[in-house]
């Protein structure tokens, strides 16, 4: 009876680090989820360029269609003008707020490569600046991870080559992913982002995100080369 209880003692004693290790571990991976998150938005933001103008890193044969955004147009500027529509896996897009720290590309379409190198714009929503629902997403470890800091009244800005859109946050939202109501077409004008709920222990079917009301457009009066997005 002696013996066993040492050899249950010397068992544990043994087993006793090695469960330690695996605790501590365990607590270090779950501490260093966000600042890796953190680290890939920038990484990916900082080599964005290069993924991008090579159609191999789609992996599946997706060629990527990368233009200059205008940034600092100075031009002529109209509430009403012409759309620039884009072909799939365009970007035609970059999105600012006042609660993100980086810009956003926007892509035309969604799929899984696309979802790498930005934001992507379903292509069952209306073009930024038309009348209806503009339903843009992203992951929630890199180009959206911020997107929980939006919050109503912030102000959200859409540059294109065509015009640049305003944005002023109405209402938070929270959703699962087989819920339609605030990703299907609607007569109100209004745009949609939202993000995968995060979690920690997998992926998640929530989402959040904000529905943001349109409160100026700028339409650019472009002509010739200008506009050609070729």
């Amino acid at each position: 009876m002696e013996k066993k209880s040492k050899k249950s003692s010397a068992l544990i004693h043994i087993v006793t680090p090695f469960v330690l290790l695996a605790f501590c571990v365990g607590i270090l991976i779950i501490a260093l989820i966000k600042p890796a998150d953190k680290a890939k938005v920038y990484l990916n933001l900082a080599f964005m360029d290069n993924l991008k103008s090579d159609p191999s890193s789609a992996g599946s044969g997706l060629v990527l269609r990368n233009n200059e955004i205008i940034d600092d147009y100075s031009g002529e500027i109209s509430d009403e003008g012409e759309f620039i529509y884009p072909k799939f896996g365009e970007l035609y897009a970059v999105m600012t707020c006042s609660a993100f720290d980086i810009s956003v590309p926007v892509y035309w379409g969604s799929n899984s490569e696309l979802f790498e190198h930005g934001a992507c714009q379903s292509t069952g929503s209306v073009i930024i600046g038309d009348n209806g629902n503009t339903v843009i997403s992203a992951h929630e470890d890199t180009f959206f991870a911020e997107l929980y800091k939006l919050k109503k009244g912030d102000i959200v800005t859409l540059k294109t080559n065509y015009g640049e859109f305003f944005y002023k946050v109405s209402e938070t939202i929270a959703f699962n992913k087989k819920e339609n109501k605030y990703v299907s077409p609607s007569e109100n004008s209004k745009l949609t982002l939202y993000t995968c709920k995060r979690n920690v222990l997998g992926s998640s079917d929530e989402r959040i995100g904000v529905v943001c009301e349109p409160t100026e457009k700028r339409f650019y009066k472009i002509t010739g080369e200008e506009n050609n997005n070729e």
